[in-house]
């Protein structure tokens, strides 16, 4: 386990990506977010299949922080499992059912014209 105060927002966000990847997740983008807002360095957006994947991901990269880095993430909407919020304090993930991602479009918001959208 990574000592939490060696543990930089880019290991982290390496760390939930592997996960994310394992676990299947669709069209992942990473946003960077440093210089934007205080809320986080990165944020992380992807697609599960179903509600049952979208929970189960969001849950095991809940688990997979914990696990490997003793982070605690807070989970948000995990029972509805349409869109999940995971906040890992320096990288937010959501994890979005198809259809909810394509409503609210949050890469749309977050990344200026121009940006590219890190895959």
């Amino acid at each position: 386990m990574a000592a939490l105060e060696n543990l930089t927002s880019e290991d982290l966000l390496a760390r939930v990506l592997s996960s994310l990847n394992d676990d299947k997740a669709e069209e992942i983008v990473q946003v960077d977010l440093r210089g934007k807002t205080s809320i986080g360095d990165y944020m992380v957006i992807c697609t599960g299949r179903s509600s049952r994947q979208v929970g189960a991901i969001a849950q095991h990269l809940a688990d997979t922080l914990k696990a490997d880095t003793g982070v605690l993430a807070k989970v948000e909407g995990k029972d509805s499992g349409d869109w999940v919020l995971v906040d890992a304090g320096d990288v937010i993930v959501h994890v979005f059912r198809p259809e909810v991602r394509e409503f609210y479009q949050l890469e749309k918001l977050w990344l200026a014209a121009g940006d590219p959208a890190e895959v």
